[in-house]
C-alpha cells in the first residue's frame, strides 16, 4: 500500500502539467513519454532464460497498458480541461474489480462496492457540474483509457509473480511495448513545426513526465500491485485525485472546496474501511 501512495502523490501532479504539453500533440507526448521511460529501466532489464512467448506478453501487457492509455489520454486533452480528465479517470476502480471478476470467472459484490465508493468519493471532491459541446468525445477517450490502464495492471499482477522476475526486471519490457505502440502511432502525425517551437519549460515538463510520473510512477505502481489485494488495488486508482487538490490549497494556494473534499474522502476511507473488514483478495 505504501508504494501505492508514494506513486499517487507523484501523479497529482500531473495532471495540470500534461496540459502543458498537449499543444505538442498526444502522439508526440506519448512517444517521448514512453521512451523516457524505457530508457531509464533498459539497462535492468533480465530476458535470460525467459520464453519468447513471455517476453511477447509483458511487452503486450506494457503496450496495452502505457501505449494505448496515453494515446487515448492525451487525446481526450483536446476535448476536456484537466479538472475533466481527472473527473472522468474515477470509473477505473471499477474498471480494474470487473476486469478481475472476469478474469477468474466470478463476481465479488464487496469488492464492486468499495470500488463504487472509491468512485463516489471521488466525485463527490471533484463533481463540479458538466455540459460543454465535445464533452462525450473526452469522457469516451477517457474510459477507453481507464479500460486499458485497468486491463494492463490486472494482467501484469497476475503474470509477474510466475516470471520469477523482479519489478525492475521487467519495467523496460513493457516500456519496449508501449513505446513501440507510442512511436508507430506517432510518426505520421507527429507536428514537427510544433515540436520545434518547444520552449525550455514544456522540455523540463516533458522530462519530468516521461522519468518521474511514467517511468518511476509506473514502475512503483505496478510494483504495489503484485503486494496488495485488487480491493485496495481499485481504490487506489482514485487517491491520486483528492491529494491533487488536497495539493493544491496547502501547496499552491488554489481555492478549495475544502468542506467536499473531506467529504469525499471520508466515503473514499470507508471504502479502504470496508475492504479492509472483508479481507481484501489475492
Amino acid at each position: 500500500m505504501v508504494l501505492l501512495l508514494i506513486v499517487s502523490v507523484i501523479w497529482a501532479l500531473s495532471f495540470g502539467l500534461t496540459a502543458q504539453v498537449s499543444g505538442l500533440g498526444a502522439p508526440f507526448v506519448t512517444a517521448a513519454r514512453t521512451v523516457l521511460a524505457a530508457l531509464v529501466f533498459l539497462p535492468f532489464l533480465d530476458l535470460k532464460g525467459m520464453p519468447p512467448r513471455r517476453v511477447l506478453a509483458f511487452a503486450g501487457i506494457g503496450a496495452l497498458q502505457f501505449g494505448l492509455m496515453y494515446l487515448l489520454y492525451i487525446a481526450s486533452f483536446r476535448w476536456l480541461r484537466p479538472s475533466e480528465v481527472a473527473l472522468f479517470t474515477i470509473f477505473t476502480p471499477l474498471f480494474v474489480t470487473l476486469v478481475d471478476d472476469l478474469l477468474e470467472g466470478r463476481m465479488s459484490w464487496t469488492f464492486l462496492l468499495t470500488a463504487a465508493l472509491a468512485v463516489l468519493g471521488t466525485g463527490i471532491c471533484v463533481w463540479s457540474g458538466l455540459g460543454r459541446g465535445g464533452m462525450l468525445r473526452g469522457f469516451l477517450l477517457m474510459q477507453a483509457a481507464n479500460l486499458c490502464f485497468a486491463l494492463g495492471q490486472v494482467l501484469y499482477r497476475r503474470a509477474a509473480p510466475a516470471s520469477g522476475r523482479r519489478d525492475r526486471d521487467l519495467m523496460g519490457l513493457l516500456y519496449l511495448g508501449a513505446s513501440v505502440v507510442a512511436v508507430t502511432a506517432a510518426a505520421p502525425s507527429i507536428s514537427w513545426d510544433r515540436v520545434a517551437a518547444m520552449d525550455l519549460r514544456q522540455g523540463a515538463v516533458l522530462l519530468y513526465l516521461g522519468v518521474v510520473a511514467s517511468g518511476l510512477g509506473f514502475f512503483l505502481f505496478n510494483a504495489g500491485a503484485r503486494r496488495t489485494d485488487i480491493g485496495t488495488l481499485a481504490i487506489f486508482n482514485n487517491m491520486k485525485i483528492p491529494l491533487a487538490i488536497l495539493a493544491s490549497g496547502l501547496v499552491f494556494r488554489e481555492a478549495v472546496d475544502w468542506p467536499r473534499l473531506a467529504a469525499g474522502g471520508a466515503v473514499i476511507a470507508c471504502a479502504l474501511g470496508l475492504n479492509h473488514v472483508a479481507g481484501g483478495r489475492p
